[in-house]
Order: C-alpha cells, then sequence, then structure tokens
C-alpha cells in the first residue's frame, strides 16, 4: 500500500486508489474485528462551556458558512480542530490549539484506556446506542472491515495531513456489525448507569456518553468480537486515511503503534438498526425541461403537480425509480429500457449491482443520457431530505433527482462481494457526534 502524501500520483481513479489504499494485504495487527480501549480526550464543560455549543456534526456535513455561527459562539469549538483551514487557521496550528487547550485544562485526558457507550436518542427513543473504541485496521482481503464506496486521493491527501499534524483522530468514523452477543449486553448494561455526559444537541438529538474502564470487561467484548466482520457506514475517507498514516508510520519503520488503530464506533445493528437515508442529486448546469426530455429516450415518465403524492409515489415503486424536480411540475420515472440498460451497465459488476437505483442513475441517466461530467462542480449533494433539494435546483434552475435509499441488505452483498456501490449512495445514520471524545496519536497520550 503506497504512502499517501504531496507525491501522490496525478491521474489516478477512485477504483484504482481505493483498491491500492484499502489494500489486498496489510500488516499483521491480529486477527479478527478488534475495538481497543484508549484514553479519551474529552471537552471539559467547566472550561470550554456547554458540549452542545463545542460538538458538531461530522465534518463533511458542516459548511463554510456553517463554521463561522459556530465560531461566532466562542472560540472552543471542534471545528477550529477538524476544519481549520474554515476557521482561517492552517493544520499545523490546529495541532498547536489541540496541545493548548489540553495544557489549559479545556480538553482532559482520561487517567485509564477505557471503551465508551454512546447513545444519541431523540424524544426518548434511543436511536442509536454502541461502542467507541479504538478499531485494528485490517487490510480489505482479510474481510474483517469492509468498505462499501470508493475514496478519492484528495479527500485522504487532506484528511491525513490534519490527522498527521494534530497527531490525533479527532472524530470516529462509524461502522455496524452483526452482533447480539456479550458486548451489546455490556453497552445496555453501561446505559443502565448515570451518564459521563449528556446533552440535546441543535440536531434535535439528545447525545450521552458512558465510560467502560474494567479490564474485564474489556476482555469479554474483545472475545465477543472475535470472529466478527464490520461494514463502514461512514467516513470511508478517514478509514483510508487510517490506513494511510499506519503505512507512512511502518515505511519509517516505526512498528506497532497506536497508528494501527483509529477512533470509530461500532454499532450492533441486531439492536440498533441503523437508518439508511438516500442521497439526492441537484445538477445546478441541467435544466429540469431539458432533463426530462432526454430521460424519455429511456424511461416511462409520470407527471406530478404535488410534490407530497410525487414523493409518496417514488417510494411506492417497483424497481428502479427516480423523481426530478426544479421546475413547476415533478417527473416521476420508472421502468427503464432493458436494451438501454444492457447498452451503458459496467459488464464487470455483479446482477445485484447493476440493478442498483445509484448504479443506474450515474450510468444511464447523468452518464449517458444526460452526459454531465461526474464532478462536485456539475453535480451536488443534498443528504436524506427530497423538499431541499428540489428547493436549491429551483433557486439554482437546475434539476433535483430524489431517489429511495438502498437497501442494507444490498450494501451488504455488494460489499461482501467485494465491491463498492457508487460514490455517494448511502447515508447511513445517525452519525456520531464530533467532539465528544478524541483520540491522540502521541505514545503517551493512550493505546
Amino acid at each position: 500500500m503506497p504512502t499517501v502524501d504531496d507525491d501522490l500520483p496525478s491521474g489516478l481513479g477512485p477504483e484504482q486508489f481505493s483498491a491500492r489504499i484499502f489494500g489486498a494485504a496489510g500488516p499483521a495487527t491480529g486477527g479478527g474485528l478488534e475495538l481497543a480501549p484508549f484514553r479519551g480526550v474529552r471537552f471539559a464543560p467547566e472550561a470550554a462551556g456547554d458540549l452542545a455549543a463545542v460538538t458538531t456534526p461530522p465534518y463533511d456535513l458542516v459548511d463554510d458558512a456553517e463554521v463561522g455561527r459556530l465560531l461566532s459562539g466562542g472560540g472552543h469549538n471542534i471545528v477550529r480542530l477538524n476544519m481549520p483551514r474554515a476557521a482561517g487557521e492552517s493544520y499545523r496550528e490546529a495541532g498547536e490549539t489541540l496541545r493548548r487547550w489540553l495544557a489549559e485544562g479545556v480538553l482532559t485526558t482520561d487517567p485509564d484506556p477505557a471503551l465508551y457507550v454512546y447513545e444519541a436518542a431523540k424524544d426518548g427513543t434511543v436511536l442509536q446506542r454502541g461502542l467507541i473504541g479504538a478499531l485494528g485496521l485490517r487490510a480489505e482481503a482479510d474481510r474483517v472491515v469492509l468498505p462499501h464506496e470508493n475514496v478519492f486521493p484528495g479527500p485522504v491527501r487532506d484528511r491525513l495531513a490534519l490527522m498527521a499534524a494534530a497527531r490525533a483522530n479527532l472524530e470516529p468514523i462509524f461502522l455496524v456489525y452483526e452482533g447480539g452477543g456479550d458486548a451489546a449486553r455490556l453497552v445496555d448494561d453501561a446505559a443502565r448507569e448515570e451518564p459521563l455526559l449528556g446533552f440535546h444537541a441543535d440536531d434535535g438529538l439528545t447525545h450521552r456518553l458512558w465510560r467502560i474502564a474494567d479490564p474485564a470487561l474489556h476482555a469479554r467484548v474483545s472475545a465477543d468480537l472475535r470472529g466478527k466482520q464490520a461494514l463502514i457506514a461512514d467516513g470511508h475517507h478517514r478509514y483510508a486515511t487510517y490506513r494511510a498514516l499506519q503505512a507512512r508510520h511502518h515505511a519509517l519503520g516505526d512498528g506497532p503503534g497506536p497508528w494501527d488503530r483509529g477512533l470509530a464506533l461500532l454499532v450492533d445493528s441486531t439492536r440498533f438498526p441503523p437508518h439508511l437515508g438516500a442521497i439526492h442529486r441537484v445538477l445546478p448546469g441541467l435544466g429540469p425541461a431539458d432533463a426530462v426530455e432526454r430521460a424519455r429516450r429511456a424511461f416511462h415518465v409520470t407527471e406530478f403537480e404535488d410534490e407530497n403524492r410525487a414523493v409518496c409515489a417514488l417510494g411506492e415503486a417497483q424497481g428502479p425509480a427516480f423523481l426530478l424536480g426544479g421546475g413547476e411540475t415533478l417527473h416521476l420515472l420508472t421502468a427503464p429500457d432493458p436494451a438501454a440498460l444492457a447498452r451503458v451497465m459496467p459488464s464487470e459488476h455483479s446482477p445485484r449491482w447493476r440493478r442498483l437505483d445509484t448504479a443506474i442513475l450515474d450510468h444511464l441517466l447523468i452518464g449517458d443520457l444526460w452526459n454531465v461530467p461526474e464532478n462536485e462542480n456539475a453535480i451536488e449533494v443534498v443528504h436524506d431530505d427530497p423538499s431541499a433539494a428540489l428547493d436549491r435546483a429551483r433557486r439554482a434552475g437546475g434539476t433535483a433527482v430524489v431517489l429511495n435509499p438502498l437497501k442494507v441488505e444490498d450494501v451488504l452483498a455488494v460489499a461482501n462481494g467485494g465491491e463498492r456501490v457508487p460514490r455517494k449512495s448511502t447515508s447511513f445514520g445517525p452519525k456520531p457526534r464530533t467532539g465528544l471524545v478524541l483520540r491522540l496519536l502521541d505514545p503517551e497520550g493512550g493505546r
């Protein structure tokens, strides 16, 4: 696996890059799924202030305007560390800020290694509960940690520069596994006790955290996870960054160390099934009338005046379906022409992959019928909210494509087969809150 730095070769596509970074082989860091305890770093409310005001959603869901709003409430928001450029600072300065906050008591390091139970709830209903720990990094070929999306060199290079400068994992990635065993019981037992911290955030959720510091309980978690397999639900670029940082240290002869693990939330999907939302597209440069006219060449088109009825019809559609909007009316695309699909869908992929809505969107609609380049200037994304995607398209004079979410079983099957779903296919949630617990990579900072 290559070291990823400023010398990364140009022109490497996402499939090639992902295959190299996730790895066909890796260093011997253990056998199965591993979530190790570590000395967590947390905000001290008496110095940092309200935890709801200094923590955020994951970095890739926070835009520059939101960073400005977050910083206006005080200087200790986590974006100073994980999004320093948006705050007008360098990655080196982010690392200096992290160490200064530790010295000043804004951040404190727990005295002993622990696993952390994290919970997100809405109106008293627990949506998610799992373990935060140091995930053992595994090559994809080991079939222990399964990616389901390709990654791109740019974001990995960016996160690697920050991670190396900060010498820390600043936010957990999110994985799911099929458990139902001892680890799940320990998580629920911990959640019956008084939490270490808890607060209600502006995302509408109540976030709570507990510590499991007993080494005997750590051993029980380890025994239960051994032999299990986990799917990366969110954080592919950060997991790839963990792998790149590990490769860099091993290439330098550093041997085993904290770089062989990365901060992660592991959720037992048998106890708390994840919400899998769609990621809708907005194409600002494609007019809605033109988009519908071209789509008629390969789809059955049904017109709707009412947004609610249109979205309901999309959800009830059998087979691949897409809702186009941006103008006065909405248009539901169904029943793609089999001959058109056979002509454009990549034959090297499995039948299940070729039936995915996002694969058909990318290859038949965006790539063939619309001939739109797949880049972030031509295609914007909106997580989960159809109305927000339609509104953005109307403001831009472009076209929104509203999708149904993929099925979890399809994502798992594709990943188990060694394939990736198309980029921006899944929005798993709830995503863990950033800033609840950090992990230092300094030898004295924990395992």
